[in-house]
């Protein structure tokens, strides 16, 4: 059995990716001050961390946050003083999204699949199951 404990990403301004994950709805858990902070999501059991570098190394890599209702709680956080790159929109692979960014420049997303997340019509046959 494998599983996704947590994920952490680099913050060059600490205090200020602190606040914007609590806009976002995590749970601060853990806190050591000025340098580290763990949070839980509102569902699931993966946690998001963060951890302060002077210089942050910033990938490509995308977190999907999975809401029922891309564009209610687009707009919720967007309340809440978030900014959005792009608006909700449906996409070719059948998920609706809506995608912003961190104050370090952490790509996230905001998105939707229903069925299509695990199973889309182009899913390999022997991972059917």
């Amino acid at each position: 059995m494998m599983d996704i404990n947590q994920i952490t990403l680099e913050a060059a301004d600490f205090d200020a990716s602190l606040a914007f994950y609590q806009r976002l709805g995590l749970t601060l858990i853990v806190l050591s001050e000025g340098r580290y902070a763990r949070f839980e999501l509102p569902s699931g059991s993966t946690t998001l961390s963060i951890h302060r570098a002077d210089t942050p190394v910033i990938s490509h890599a995308v977190l999907y946050f999975e809401v029922e209702d891309v564009d209610r709680h687009c707009e919720a956080l967007k309340a809440r003083g978030i900014l959005f790159d792009t608006e909700p929109r449906d996409e070719s692979w059948l998920w609706r999204e809506a995608r912003f960014s961190d104050p370090s420049g952490n790509r996230l997303c905001l998105y939707h699949a229903g069925s299509n997340r695990r199973f889309p019509p182009w899913r390999l046959p022997q991972a059917k199951e």
